[in-house]
């Protein structure tokens, strides 16, 4: 379980553009707001993907990674369709969604299945976890997390 004031697991992923992003390239550079989405083009993560948008400019010296286990191709889909500012992780292979343990079992209309739930990171530029965020609502949750970045 990750906890805060701890540091963040390191992982590298790649974004919507193939590149290799590592977490730990952040350190000593940029705050970094971590967010666990179920999937692009979906109602919640669309709303939440276009508050992180809008508010963009907010975010000063902190980089924005969303991760789903969509594939890139859908990442570029989902960026240009909405004209998302941030990086997009995918994890296809689960590995990040389960170190950071947004990995779960969901259940929907009484039917169990594993999925993320949708979770939020801020990771300090030591790399520290300061503020978790789970089962996000997203109505409140960019406010939440400008919050949390003006205590770091």
């Amino acid at each position: 379980m990750i906890t805060e004031g701890k540091k963040a697991p390191d992982f590298t992923a790649l974004d919507q553009n193939g590149e290799k992003v590592k977490l730990s390239s952040f350190r000593g550079k940029k705050n970094v707001v971590l967010y666990f989405y179920p999937k692009d083009m979906t109602p919640g993560c669309t709303t939440q993907a276009c508050d992180f948008r809008d508010q963009h400019k907010q975010f000063k010296d902190t980089e924005i990674l969303g991760v789903s286990i969509d594939p890139i191709e859908r990442h570029v889909k989902f960026i240009e369709k909405y004209d998302l500012p941030f990086t997009l992780l995918s994890d296809t292979d689960k590995k990040v969604v389960n170190k950071y343990g947004v990995w779960q079992e969901k259940s929907l209309y009484g039917k169990k299945f594993m999925g993320i739930v949708r979770s939020t990171f801020i990771i300090d530029k030591k790399g520290v976890v300061r503020k978790f965020f789970s089962k996000v609502k997203v109505k409140t949750h960019i406010d939440d997390v400008l919050e949390a970045l003006k205590e770091i």
